[in-house]
């Protein structure tokens, strides 16, 4: 935003600040933003939580836990609405899934991914990062 604000002035009028200077700042946070990134990434992959995974892996488990938490919601949201028929002449719609199985899963998933996260959180609690 600063930068966009600095980018063209009327001619005649000053920048608020040096678009010089910005971009140099944004080079600077980029440098420091992918070492940072690197660290992390290198942090999560060496690291373990006490079941055995790495944090690299149970970070990609709690996304796929989302994913088909997300998935599974939808369908159940889909197949669980009410099916308005005014006359005998419309047509029927018949459910597929067993919401309630799906909804069951859905505990599962949300107190499975709960209990993951917390897990992850705690080791990111006690783990320093390692640097090279």
């Amino acid at each position: 935003m600063r930068l966009r604000e600095s980018a063209v002035v009327q001619e005649g009028d000053e920048p608020p600040e040096s678009p010089d200077e910005l971009l140099e700042e944004v080079d600077r946070l980029a440098d420091e933003l992918e070492r940072l990134i690197a660290t992390i990434n290198r942090t999560n992959s060496s690291t373990r939580l006490p079941s055995g995974a790495t944090l690299t892996e149970a970070l990609a488990r709690r996304d796929v836990l989302a994913l088909r938490h997300g998935v599974l919601r939808q369908a159940a949201e889909a197949s669980a609405q009410a099916q308005a028929r005014y006359s005998r002449s419309e047509i029927r719609l018949v459910r597929l899934i067993d919401v309630a199985a799906i909804r069951a899963r859905l505990d599962h998933l949300a107190r499975e991914r709960r209990e993951l996260d917390t897990q992850i959180q705690a080791h990111n609690w006690t783990e320093d990062l390692i640097d090279e």
